[in-house]
């Protein structure tokens, strides 16, 4: 019987070159931002004079009405609205979060609320040469007709809205983006807000002295009446076409469906083209996927069992991710996979345990890279003192140095991740820059040694020996997110600089020293050591060395 090689999914023959259409998308829609706020700038104005806003306005012609504006800002509209289109038509399911929803109904409602506007001023420019500036486009919102200024007035904030949810899914996974998130919010809804205000100011200003800003009338059009309900038509026209897609393909797909069987006599029958993660979805079988279906992690992956044989090869994104963490044979992630044929497979991170299963379905299990300063504190000897006391004491004097331990980190800006024995663990620079969160590491060791100072001070009767510590500061890039199984639940951090911080706070151990301070830590604290002693670190699993300052007296840093 002739044997079939498999080969694993990360080593499938490449498809063709990608075209970047989230890349694209993104930068079509951050010219239209960039449209919005100039002329929400320009608006502003009216909060001076009608004069300046006119003033204003020359500027604003200028960018955008020069050939490389108009082409740039139009394409871009037009751009915007295909892909926004395509990412409709692509939708296997409407299924999706609210904010998703509201971002891409926003986007798809823009055109049919600015029509009026543009074929008003640009079209009408384009068409006669006629050029209204903002005495003849306030007095017509604001006087003539101010139930027409409302619906622009609506459309501007809308179209800001839309523009304002793109900007937060692309900056929501940066590092910096949690400290910089309530100035940005701050800037997000002060712009419409001047925006209108001052749009209001010009109008109160126009009506007190509308012989001042008497107007010329335009000049007559045939082809002007016809734009209006023409755009209508073929905007609409476009997304009706979407629709009428989308039930076409799905209608076809339909009558090609195809079973995902899963363990325990689990099937999903979905039509063919769907993924096994949406299948899952749809059938309600629990299955992990912490980056929500984008290919970004592995949690969803899938071992296929049975059919890998003639299925559709992984894309760039899923070999990408498939090879990192070196995937075994048959290995697909299920976000990814969309079979053409039936399947069976199991999902390798299994859901089967309560805890995980509420984790999944809260959305609580969300990761993110950050770069993050790590403390690692422990009592030295201490073992060797809870042999001589009864074991109330013992939970007293711990309590007593954990509360020390913890009002120093969170007064320097820290957050306590763990207690372990008589350690402790502290992150920084989960909402500030990693300069900030080394400052605030360093702050908190010495707040530390301060509190066991006036510990060992308020309790000298009670010890033999003075309680020391060994502590160590470090600073990188952690997996930080809600680790953990059913109440045992919390916010912590996994990755090579929790490992590395473990291991020099063991090198301050064998050192019989009070600190030991990793060079990438130092060095973002702006810290100068060169008068210290410097010592090579070698650690388990990690390729390269780790230079680190070595500190008998942590004290000796606030002199």
């Amino acid at each position: 019987m002739k044997q079939t090689e498999t080969r694993p999914a990360s080593e499938a023959a490449a498809p063709g070159p990608r075209i970047p259409w989230r890349e694209i998308r993104l930068t079509s829609g951050l010219v239209l931002a960039a449209f919005l706020l100039t002329h929400f700038s320009n608006h502003a104005l009216g909060l001076v004079s009608v004069e300046a806003m006119e003033a204003g306005r020359a500027w604003f012609n200028r960018l955008w009405r020069n050939p490389v504006g108009t082409t740039l800002l139009y394409g871009s509209l037009l751009l915007h609205f295909g892909l926004a289109l395509q990412a409709l038509y692509r939708r296997r399911t409407l299924r999706m979060p609210v904010r998703e929803a509201a971002q891409l109904i926003l986007g798809l409602s823009l055109p049919f609320l600015l029509i009026g506007h543009v074929t008003g001023t640009r079209i009408e420019w384009t068409l006669t040469g006629h050029d209204s500036g903002y005495p003849e486009v306030v007095r017509n919102l604001w006087l003539l007709s101010p139930e027409v200024g409302a619906r622009q007035a609506a459309a501007l904030v809308i179209a800001w809205l839309h523009g304002c949810l793109g900007v937060y899914f692309w900056l929501r996974p940066k590092p910096w983006f949690p400290a910089y998130a309530l100035l940005l919010y701050t800037a997000a809804v002060l712009g419409p807000v001047f925006a209108l205000l001052g749009f209001a100011e010009a109008g109160q200003e126009i009506a007190g002295a509308p012989e001042r800003f008497a107007t010329r009338a335009a000049p007559a059009s045939d082809l002007l009446p016809l734009v209006g309900p023409g755009l209508y038509a073929v905007f609409g026209g476009l997304l009706a076409a979407t629709f009428a897609a989308r039930l076409i393909r799905s209608a076809n797909l339909w009558s090609r469906r195809v079973q995902i069987r899963y363990p325990n006599d689990q099937v999903a029958t979905v039509p063919a083209g769907f993924s096994v993660l949406e299948a899952s979805r749809i059938a309600g079988i629990p299955h992990i996927s912490v980056c929500g279906g984008r290919g970004r992690c592995s949690t969803c992956r899938v071992r296929v069992i049975e059919g890998a044989e003639g299925q559709p090869p992984p894309t760039a994104q899923e070999r990408g991710t498939l090879a990192r963490i070196k995937a075994g044979p048959n290995v697909r992630l299920a976000c990814q996979f969309r079979p053409s044929r039936s399947v069976t497979v199991v999902p390798i991170l299994s859901t089967g345990r309560n805890g995980m299963t509420a984790l999944v379905r809260a959305g609580r299990a969300q990761g993110q890279e950050r770069e993050v300063a790590v403390l690692f504190c422990d009592l030295r000897g201490f073992t060797s003192l809870t042999e001589k006391r009864l074991p109330f004491d013992t939970v007293f004097i711990l309590n007593r140095y954990f509360e020390a331990v913890g009002e120093a980190v969170e007064d320097a800006g820290g957050y306590i991740d763990k207690f372990i024995g008589d350690g402790v663990l502290a992150l920084f620079g989960l909402r500030t820059t990693p300069q900030e969160a080394a400052r605030q590491a360093l702050d908190a060791a010495l707040r530390i040694k301060a509190g066991l100072a006036r510990l060992n001070e308020d309790y000298a009767s009670e010890f033999e020996h003075p309680l020391r510590i060994a502590m160590s500061l470090h600073a990188g890039p952690a997996i930080v997110g809600q680790m953990g199984y059913g109440q045992a639940t919390s916010l912590t951090a996994v990755g090579d600089t929790i490992n590395a911080a473990s291991r020099l706070e063991g090198l301050a151990k064998e050192l019989d020293v009070e600190l030991v301070i990793s060079e990438d830590l130092a060095t973002l604290a702006g810290l100068d050591l060169s008068d210290r002693n410097r010592q090579i670190v070698s650690i388990r699993g990690r390729a390269a060395p780790l230079g680190s300052w070595i500190i008998p007296e942590a004290g000796s840093l606030g002199r």
